[in-house]
């Protein structure tokens, strides 16, 4: 199966197309900061499913996926810490996080389909 047929890549790239567009009304200020470190994490779950899809093992693709899994929650507490800060209102993060807890769930589905 081609990478942008998984579905976990197709969220996971919703996500990152999201993020940025919501993260382009964050202040200025934040540019090197917050928004910095939230788009790369946040670009790093497709970009690790699609480099671990195109290794030779199993055991290879497995380890980009928990990396993806890793940059996932890395790109959760962003987005805790953008709401607490106040440049996300409250619905922007509950759609955000119910999107990443989707992404999760598929994630580990396929990383289990994998260990079998």
């Amino acid at each position: 199966m081609y990478w942008k047929e998984l579905r976990v890549w197709q969220k996971a790239h919703e996500l990152v197309m999201e993020i940025y567009r919501t993260t382009n009304e964050f202040p200025k200020e934040e540019r090197f900061g917050v928004v910095s470190q939230m788009r790369r994490a946040a670009v790093s779950v497709p970009a690790n499913i699609v480099e671990g899809q195109a290794r030779n093992t199993t055991k290879e693709y497995l380890s980009f996926l928990y990396n993806a899994r890793g940059s996932l929650e890395e790109t959760r507490y962003y987005l805790l810490l953008s709401k607490d800060l106040g440049y996300l209102r409250d619905k922007e993060y509950e759609q955000l996080e119910a999107l990443c807890i989707i992404i999760s769930r598929m994630l580990n589905k396929l990383i289990h389909s994998l260990k079998l």
